[in-house]
């Protein structure tokens, strides 16, 4: 696998950092999660073949155990706000001096910089900042956000991801670490590159939900069909319009009368199931196509390959396919509880069984067993 022997120390966070782990471990890294000694529940569902090491940063014997990992690792991932870990002690500045050829990856909502630092946020607020999501709306109705994908993931943990093997990968030639400072505004912004470098094109220059891919446009929509359910139509191009208006069996419809277009289509689309039309469309290169639930794609014709499941939730496999040195989704192995592995990852780093149980019984280290 791409990062077999890759080590990954991450602090744990909610979604976007996770997700980045994630990411590693898929393509091989070795990822230890570190927890908090009084995390009782367990919200990171991203957490799979991860090892756990629950640990009070609180306590100079709970941060002495993490210069010592941070030695021995390749990559950490933090998404503390700006200051926090530097007030712990294990700032970046202090761990590289340690270890010249760590990764330490910061992964905050508003940077190490600027007035908004050291605030709270989530994914709303980053992409409100970020100026996407005013961009997110139908026309006279309030911006609608993408529940939380953009920022957390697309913005935060893939642009982590991505700046940590760019890193990884610079350090094979310098023999050096460096810091990966990633925010989900800045982040963000970066993700909507070409929506906000591409407002002067003619596609645009409307107001929201006015203009070609906003929901403006008949040809760029989602359309109810007579189930209840719906199809996806984006025939932008004119000989793919074309295409829909003959399985559509419309003779024509003004490709610039969105207004019109809208209400031809809506009562058109309703005359058949979702089936029905898709069955119509797949012989067509109209760019229709249906919108399924999770579970139906994992069975559709065409997406089911992309898919696992267990009992209750479907699964995505890795993303990104590799000919050599391919992913293996770590999904299906065991979520570490907190603390875990704490004893095991204490006795790798030299720590005596007395000395481990003394932590134990001081509050310093959280595992679940009675006995060394």
């Amino acid at each position: 696998m791409a990062l077999k022997g890759i080590k990954v120390l991450e602090f744990a966070g909610l979604a976007p950092g996770p997700f980045c782990g994630m990411i590693l471990a898929d393509f091989g890294a070795s990822v230890l999660r570190i927890d908090k000694v009084n995390n009782n529940t367990n919200l990171d569902v991203l957490s799979n073949g991860k090892q756990s090491l629950a640990v009070n940063l609180k306590s100079p014997e709970g941060i002495d155990i993490i210069k010592q990992l941070s030695k021995e690792y390749d990559v950490l991932i933090e998404p503390f706000r700006a200051g926090v870990m530097e007030n712990l002690g294990i700032g970046p500045k202090i761990l590289l001096e340690n270890n010249p050829k760590l990764i330490y990856a910061r992964l905050t909502g508003f940077g190490q910089d600027g007035p908004y630092s050291k605030r709270a946020g989530h994914d709303i607020n980053y992409i409100g900042l970020s100026g996407l999501l005013s961009m997110f709306s139908r026309v006279n109705e309030k911006p609608m956000f993408p529940a939380n994908l953009a920022a957390d993931f697309g913005g935060g943990g893939l642009m982590c991801a991505m700046g940590i093997l760019m890193a990884l990968y610079e350090r094979t030639n310098s023999g050096l670490g460096q810091i990966v400072d990633c925010n989900m505004v800045e982040g963000s912004s970066y993700l909507g590159s070409w929506l906000l470098r591409s407002q002067k094109l003619p596609i645009w220059g409307n107001k929201p939900g006015e203009n070609v891919l906003d929901s403006g446009a008949h040809f760029y929509e989602v359309y109810e069909t007579k189930d209840g359910k719906y199809v996806t139509v984006g025939p932008l191009e004119m000989q793919f319009y074309k295409e829909l208006l003959d399985g559509l069996e419309l003779e024509e419809l003004d490709y610039f009368d969105f207004k019109n277009g809208k209400e031809v289509l809506t009562k058109i689309f309703l005359t058949k199931t979702r089936d029905e039309w898709s069955k119509i469309f797949d012989e067509k290169d109209a760019c229709v196509f249906p919108v399924l639930t999770a579970e139906e794609a994992t069975e559709h014709k065409h997406t089911k390959c992309n898919f696992m499941k267990d009992e209750t939730t479907v699964i995505p496999k890795p993303g990104v396919k590799l000919s050599r040195t391919p992913a293996k989704t770590t999904a299906f192995k065991k979520s570490p509880q907190c603390g875990e592995d704490s004893i095991d990852v204490l006795k790798d780093l030299g720590y005596s069984e007395e000395n481990i149980w003394n932590l134990c019984k001081k509050g310093i280290i959280k595992t679940h067993k009675s006995k060394l």
